[in-house]
Formats: structure tokens, C-alpha cells, sequence
């Protein structure tokens, strides 16, 4: 379907804004993370802080990705969560400054030494195109005079890249008023000249779920506390994760291709959920509806049914390192997906990136998206996307495009996740992480040149949607490496005729595409032997020069 990103426009409520603004977000005290987020809903609900202001007046429209950064100017205080978002709004200048500075007092800023540690900073870095700056004449040649006043664009902008990093994500071809270069441009002056020790990283916060305590602000929805990180280098190129992640995967079905009617029981998911987390896994996928080919219709009921009950164990397990383990929800399903979070999931991973099983997409695919869409922002948590194309065993012909299969992820996926992340009510940038969907409507060459190429999926360039995102691969047992094993030699002298595998026969095959994942910058590996697979990364790592 042509035009995604247009048709879930076309179904929000239309925009009256007559203004764009980038503001920058940062936040070093408290919950980093949770005082952003707390802020940028109450961006999205301006009357209830200025009576004087309509409620639809602002709509956050972008975010950046989220970082961490070490303090600039004052140095002996805690790193940085820094973000920058684009708003439209009809609101003038003057007053969407006096909105930020209400939105620092209800978060909890404050008075501070400049540049001190802050609970949460908003500033206006662009205003449309303008050049505004509300001092005394005399003092505009200068940086004094700031309290109170508003100078835009920001007289520092040019020499931060903790704001011109999260801009250049969102706008970097857009070029300074004063400075007449392009963000981008501005940000390599800045890195080429860096010699900071602690450079910035990028950082997927998770939400922590059941929240236990309920501290909601009038006016907005409960925001969970988002102590938990994973972090990731920046780099043009390859940009490799400060650790790679293992994500063991939990199949609470009867009919899953490789370990269905396995941990299926409560008993046994626990167990492997015990072992996993001991073996050195970092999150628990739970699915409860198989996505493989023929698989049996599953009632959304039924799959809660599955699934719910798992996590609740888990939540109450008397080991704290299970207890307190990362989950993700693998499912394609809003009611599932909100049952599982606020049971006490933390991520939703889903194979079908927000539109649903049909293809190609249709009307009933966006309905399908902005649902998902919504359940994903109200609960803040990471979302897993995923490029598929229906039937997991079908639709593998990307002859159309140049490219073949590499391009053709990059496009569609990235389609479906510029729908996800922009316009009013979008899922925040930082929260999503990419999936190539090895083994989803791909030949086997497909696959192994998914796997070959997986750092070109997300290489920073201009014409590429999943720039910068950070990626899951999961090829785990799949079909495609038991038929490579059935080849037999290719050489006329050669011994080998070749042999079926079972998935769990599966295990070597697996860990070579482990390897190539850590050696392409995965940030995450799904996988189901996670003692083993653990192996694989730590030693994968150790080559390829990771901490």
C-alpha cells in the first residue's frame, strides 16, 4: 500500500499549526528518562498549565532518538538524558516559552547554578525559520542577559552536539539562520573537534511494568519509571551496541515450528525462564500465537490466556534476578499487547510492525497501526518492528527493486516505522528497535545476505529510513539453515550428501548466524539456547573488539 505514512496522517485529526519548533530535553536528576516523557506530555496538554491556551494548541510531531551524554560547562554532575522533539503548534513564541518554564516547575526543576543538574530543561532551539532574541539591543552581541529572555535559534546550539545530534535525526538538512549551514554540517564541525572521554551514546530506555506506585499529573496518563537502559556507540558506520543483548524466547503455544508444546506449561516456562535468566539472558520474549505457516487460529482471549499468566509468574518468581528480568511480549495484537504490559512486560515485539497480518496493506492495515500506535505510546515502552510480508513462508519475490531483498527491507519497513514514529500521537524514535525478519518471506540467498549485510540496514545516510536504529536479528533454528545443511558437497570429490535437521539439531547452524550478527553490529540476538548462544556473543565479542 502506497503512501503509509499519508494514510495515518490523513486518520489523526488534522493539524491547524501554523508553526514548527524544535525543542531540546534534558534531564539529569531523578528518573532521567520518566521526567522526559512526563514533559512532553504535558507539551501535547498545554491548558493544563496556561488556561489561556486551547488543548490541542501543540502536537508533538518527531522525536529524536534518546542519549546520554557526560555534563558540558559543569562537569561534576550526572550524565545527561538528552532528546530533542519537533512540535507544531499556534502558540507564539513568548508563550510556548512561558509553557516550557511551567513544564520545568510541575516535573520538579528547581533554581540551579547554570548548566547545573536539572530534573528536566526545555529549550527552544528553532522557531520556524525566525530570529528572535527579546534583549536589550545593546546586549544581543553577546551571551548575557539569557534569564528570562528568549534567543532563537540557541546562541550554543552550534558548539553542542547533545543538541545537534538529536536534530540532525529529525532535520539535517535543514540549514542554521544565522550560521547558513545544515545541521548536519554543523555536527561534524562539532565531532571533528571532540575529545571528550565520555562520548554520547545512544539509549533504549525500559518502562518498568506493573507500576507499583501511582503518581499520575492531571491532565495526562500514567508515566512508568524508566530506570533501565540499553546503550549503543554512535557511528556513521557500523554502530555497535556497549554490550550485545541476549533475548531468550519463550513459546507459551502447542504448535510453534521449533519448541511448540515444550514450555508450554506454567511449570516448564518458568523453568526456562529460570534458566535462561541464569545463563546470562537480558530479556524473555513471550509468544503466544505461533507465526508459523498452517499455524491454528488463536482467539486474542486465548493468547492472554497464554501469555498473562507467565509473565505474573515470572513478576512473582523468588529469585530476584528472575523476578526482576527484562520481557518482551511477542505478539501482533493491541489487546494482548496492553494485557502483557501492565501485567508486567516491558517491550512489545511484533512481527508484523503495527499493521497486522494482511497483505499487501490495506485501509484495515492502518486502522491497525494507529491502534497499536496508541497502545505503544500511552504504555512508553520499546517496540520491537519487523519486516514481514504476511505469510511467513510466502511473498519472497524483490525483484522490483534495484536493490533486491536489502532494499527492499530497508524501504518497506521503513515505511511502516516513519508511520509508527511521526505525526501527532507517534511512538517516540528511541523507543523502537529494527528487526530484518530473517526467515519472513525470504529465499535462503535472502537470508544469508540479510545476515551478510545486517549493518547496511542501518547505516547512517541520508536516503535510508531505519538510519540509526538499533537492530534485533533472530534466526534461531529457522527453516533456511536446514536447508542449507540438506546441500550436499558442491565439490564432485566431496563426502558430505547432505542431511534434514530438526530445529533443535539446529544449534552450530545457529551460532554461526549469531557470529555474524555480533560481527555486523546487532544490538540484540534472539535465540533459544541461551547457555550456548551466550558463548557464541562473548567470544563474537571479544573478536570484533566490544568492552
Amino acid at each position: 500500500m502506497a503512501g503509509l505514512q499519508e494514510s495515518v496522517i490523513w486518520n489523526v485529526s488534522p493539524s491547524t499549526a501554523k508553526h514548527s519548533v524544535a525543542i531540546a530535553l534534558g534531564s539529569n536528576l531523578g528518573d532521567r528518562f520518566a521526567n522526559i516523557e512526563t514533559a512532553l506530555r504535558l507539551i501535547e496538554q498545554p491548558n493544563q498549565l496556561l488556561a489561556s491556551v486551547a488543548a490541542d494548541a501543540v502536537s508533538v510531531v518527531d522525536t529524536s532518538f534518546m542519549y546520554e551524554t557526560a555534563p558540558m560547562y559543569v562537569t561534576n554532575q550526572p550524565r545527561f538524558a538528552n532528546c530533542a522533539c519537533l512540535v507544531e503548534t499556534t502558540i507564539e513564541p513568548r508563550v510556548l516559552l512561558k509553557l516550557l518554564k511551567r513544564i520545568e516547575t510541575t516535573v520538579g526543576r528547581v533554581p540551579s547554578i547554570q548548566n547545573g543538574p536539572r530534573a528536566v530543561d526545555l529549550d527552544i532551539i528553532l522557531y520556524d525559520n525566525e530570529i528572535i532574541d527579546t534583549r536589550d539591543e545593546g546586549r544581543r552581541d553577546t551571551l548575557d542577559g539569557l534569564a528570562g529572555e528568549l534567543v532563537v535559534p540557541h546562541p550554543r546550539m552550534a558548539e553542542r552536539e547533545f543538541v545537534l545530534r538529536p536534530l540532525a535525526d529529525m532535520i539535517p538538512e535543514f540549514v542554521h539562520p544565522v550560521h547558513k549551514k545544515s545541521i548536519r554540517t554543523l555536527l561534524d564541525g562539532v565531532i571533528s573537534q571532540s575529545n571528550i572521554e565520555f562520548p554520547m551514546l545512544k539509549v533504549t530506555p525500559f518502562a518498568n511494568y506493573p507500576i507499583a506506585e501511582i503518581q499520575q499529573l492531571p491532565g495526562i496518563h500514567q508515566v512508568p519509571s524508566m530506570e533501565r537502559y540499553w546503550s549503543t556507540h554512535c557511528s556513521n558506520n557500523i554502530q555497535r551496541p556497549t554490550k550485545v543483548r541476549l533475548m531468550a524466547t519463550l513459546n507459551a503455544t502447542p504448535d510453534s515450528f521449533s519448541d511448540g508444546s515444550v514450555n508450554n506449561t506454567l511449570s516448564a516456562a518458568l523453568t526456562y525462564s529460570a534458566t535462561s535468566v541464569q545463563a546470562g539472558a537480558d530479556i524473555i520474549d513471550i509468544g503466544g500465537y505461533s507465526t508459523r505457516p498452517g499455524a491454528a487460529f488463536v482467539s486474542p482471549e486465548e493468547e492472554c490466556q497464554r501469555v498473562v499468566p507467565v509473565i505474573q509468574a515470572i513478576r512473582s518468581h523468588e529469585d530476584q534476578d528472575v523476578s526482576s528480568a527484562l520481557i518482551s511480549i511477542d505478539t501482533f495484537r493491541w489487546e494482548v499487547a496492553e494485557a502483557a504490559v501492565l501485567a508486567g512486560a516491558n517491550c512489545i515485539n511484533d512481527v508484523y510492525s503495527f499493521t497486522g497480518p494482511e497483505y499487501p496493506l490495506t485501509q484495515a492495515s492502518v486502522k491497525h497501526l494507529l491502534k497499536m500506535r496508541e497502545v505503544a505510546r500511552k504504555l512508553a515502552v520499546p517496540v520491537i518492528l519487523m519486516h514481514s510480508r504476511g505469510d511467513a513462508g510466502s511473498n519472497k519475490d524483490y525483484s522490483q527493486y534495484k536493490g533486491g531483498v536489502l532494499e527492499g527491507v530497508q524501504v518497506e519497513l521503513g515505511e511502516k516505522v516513519e508511520a509508527i514514529i511521526k505525526g501527532k500521537g507517534g511512538v517516540r524514535r528511541w523507543f523502537v528497535i529494527v528487526d530484518p525478519g530473517i526467515g519472513f518471506s525470504k529465499t535462503v540467498e535472502a537470508n544469508c545476505a540479510l545476515l551478510r549485510e545486517a549493518s547496511s540496514m542501518t547505516v547512517n545516510v541520508l536516503v535510508n529510513p531505519l538510519a540509526g536504529y538499533p537492530q534485533l536479528i533472530g534466526s534461531s533454528r529457522k527453516s533456511f539453515l536446514g536447508a542449507i545443511l540438506e546441500r550436499p558437497d558442491a565439490d564432485a570429490d566431496g563426502t558430505y550428501k547432505g542431511r534434514k535437521t530438526q530445529p533443535k539439531e539446529r544449534g552450530w547452524a545457529t551460532a554461526a548466524t549469531v557470529a555474524c550478527a555480533v560481527q555486523q553490529g546487532a544490538n540484540v540476538v534472539r535465540v533459544h539456547d541461551v547457555q550456548d548462544m551466550r558463548d557464541v556473543v562473548a567470544v563474537a565479542s571479544a573478536i570484533w573488539s566490544y568492552p
